[in-house]
């Protein structure tokens, strides 16, 4: 019988909530089944959750534990992250407590040899990172989750067995009170890196896993140093190795430092050898005061992938999908996108609006997607841990030169997470001839409108039409393809992108006396874009008809 924890865990910070167990009623005889369950409350299984109910889906989230994770783990989201929890409708709380940076130093033997700059332009809302705990984030994505009926939210719920067949799933579940099975239509895997589904399908991943080991620790103290990423390469009192220092809300610090090579978890986390290092750390930067330990832990980086996210009725998103080094942030990050790819298409498929082979098409972009990143995040990985002597060779070469040369700086830049361009998506229509603009497969740029609006607040649910009218309002044939969107049989939601106001309409319209927006999307009157509902667009017309947006939304679909 499964017996979570039920006593808060530990924190000098965090005050940890214990949910209860509530019986469920197939464990007293009622052959219920759900079109969707999802297994994991970590970040990427509530986002999917959240999302897939926000689309019409009602779903079952099933977490083993009685409360939120341990420890400050995925710390960074990035500017898409942050976007996509705006479009879930959902980023106040983020924003209120965490905070943003945008650039980063990094030194080599006690100078400062680098400063990364991570891109920013005007139009966007959000900085490219925000450093909030994921205590804090499962923690709001829980609450959101709560007031959403569609979502039944069962803490203590462990899976302990999985069958599947042509019309779905049967999970075998443990609780406090014993085992039940529950039907449903499709499993999300969002189980993270010791994913139990994955393990009871037999599933590997394919990959590398890197030698190298660090330590996590998260401190309270008064540094007084602003947001902002430090990176420590070759200290005195750790020759060969690196240090990275951020900022966390409520006065915390996340010092990430690698052992040497040999050393076991054990060793590390040995109370009086884990604070000689931290204060060691503390005055490398400068700032020997007092501090309080509240979480650490070791890890290791791997670029692992399973080659496919969707197995017989099953879909894998996040750590059960693939693990990635938190060089650059991609972990959580990664995730995200992933959780934001599959939630519509997925809620399509439950609410038969789709045919399944629609998920081929998320498996398709999102293992390309993890494939890239792990190339990326090897390069990172090797030279922060490198795996020969060889690499390590290199590696230090390239640093001693950064102290009187240029040229090799940049070869420093850590290759931060980016929003995944889906070019060869077999969801994408015609480009319609334009030059510029948001292609096919890129997510919609967001355009600053006012102090505090943006063009994303615009975006409604499911699909989005942006139509671009001329200064006399929308021409026939554009109010032709606005009429076929209104009537089409999956929601679009309709933007209407106008120069001067258009009372009366029954879209919504967006001025844009300037251009601006027409600028930023190459647009002219008549135009039009098609985005998904993860605001990847899919389609885009120079003159848009009512024939091309059918025919788009159906290849979106998975029926082109």
């Amino acid at each position: 019988m499964h017996q979570p924890a039920t006593q808060p865990r530990p924190s000098i910070f965090y005050r940890y909530r214990v949910h209860p167990f509530r019986r469920p009623p197939e464990m007293d005889g009622a052959a219920t089944e759900v079109p969707v369950t999802v297994v994991g409350a970590g970040p990427i299984g509530l986002l999917t959750a959240l999302t897939l109910a926000r689309l019409g889906c009602r779903c079952v989230l099933l977490e083993s534990e009685l409360q939120v994770s341990q420890g400050s783990r995925a710390i960074v989201l990035t500017r898409r992250s942050q976007e996509i929890l705006h479009t879930a409708g959902v980023i106040a709380p983020f924003l209120a407590k965490g905070l943003p940076w945008t650039h980063g130093r990094s030194f080599y033997r006690g100078r400062e040899v680098y400063r990364m700059e991570m891109p920013h332009d005007p139009d966007d809302r959000f900085l490219p990172g925000l450093n909030i705990q994921q205590q804090y984030i499962e923690e709001y994505l829980v609450a959101a989750i709560a007031a959403e009926p569609l979502i039944d939210l069962r803490w203590g719920s462990k899976v302990v067995g999985l069958a599947q067949d042509a019309a779905g799933a049967t999970l075998r579940v443990d609780t406090p009170e014993g085992e039940y099975e529950l039907r449903t239509g499709w499993v999300v895997a969002a189980d993270g890196g010791r994913s139990a589904i994955r393990r009871l399908l037999g599933l590997r991943m394919e990959g590398r896993a890197y030698a190298g080991s660090f330590v996590i620790a998260d401190i309270r103290a008064d540094l007084g140093l602003p947001t902002e990423r430090l990176c420590f390469f070759d200290p005195d009192w750790n020759p060969g190795n690196n240090v990275l220092v951020h900022r966390e809300p409520d006065g915390i610090w996340r010092l990430d430092f690698r052992l040497p090579d040999g050393e076991t978890a054990e060793a590390a986390l040995e109370p009086r050898r884990l604070a000689e290092r931290i204060d060691a750390i503390l005055a490398m930067v400068g700032r020997p005061v007092p501090w309080e330990m509240d979480w650490a832990a070791v890890y290791s980086a791997s670029t692992l992938t399973l080659p496919d996210y969707v197995v017989g009725r099953t879909c894998f998103v996040g750590d059960a999908a693939h693990l990635l080094p938190i060089f650059g942030v991609r972990g959580a990050n990664t995730g995200f996108q992933d959780a934001d790819a599959l939630a519509w298409r997925l809620a399509l498929v439950a609410r038969g609006l789709a045919p399944s082979s629609l998920l081929r098409s998320y498996s398709g972009e999102r293992v390309g997607a993890a494939r890239e990143i792990c190339e990326e995040a090897g390069r990172s990985t090797r030279f922060m841990t490198p795996p020969s002597e060889g690499f390590r060779l290199m590696r230090d070469a390239v640093l001693s030169f950064t102290l009187s040369e240029a040229f090799c700086k940049d070869l420093l830049h850590w290759r931060t997470s980016r929003p995944h361009t889906y070019a060869d998506s077999p969801l994408n229509s015609e480009d319609g001839g334009f030059e510029g603009g948001v292609t096919p497969g890129a997510p919609l740029k967001d355009v600053r409108l006012g102090e505090d609006e943006h063009l994303y607040d615009h975006l409604g649910r499911g699909f989005q039409l942006i139509a671009f009218a001329g200064p006399q309002g929308p021409d026939a044939a554009l109010e032709a393809v606005l009429r076929a969107a209104a009537e089409a049989r999956l929601p679009v939601a309709r933007l209407l992108v106008s120069p001067r106001p258009l009372p009366g309409r029954a879209e919504r319209v967006v001025l844009d006396p300037e251009g601006r927006i027409a600028a930023r999307y190459a647009a002219g009157p008549g135009a039009a874009y098609l985005a998904r509902p993860d605001t990847h667009v899919c389609a885009r017309w120079r003159r848009a008809t009512p024939e091309g947006l059918h025919a788009a939304l159906a290849r979106a679909c998975g029926e082109g």
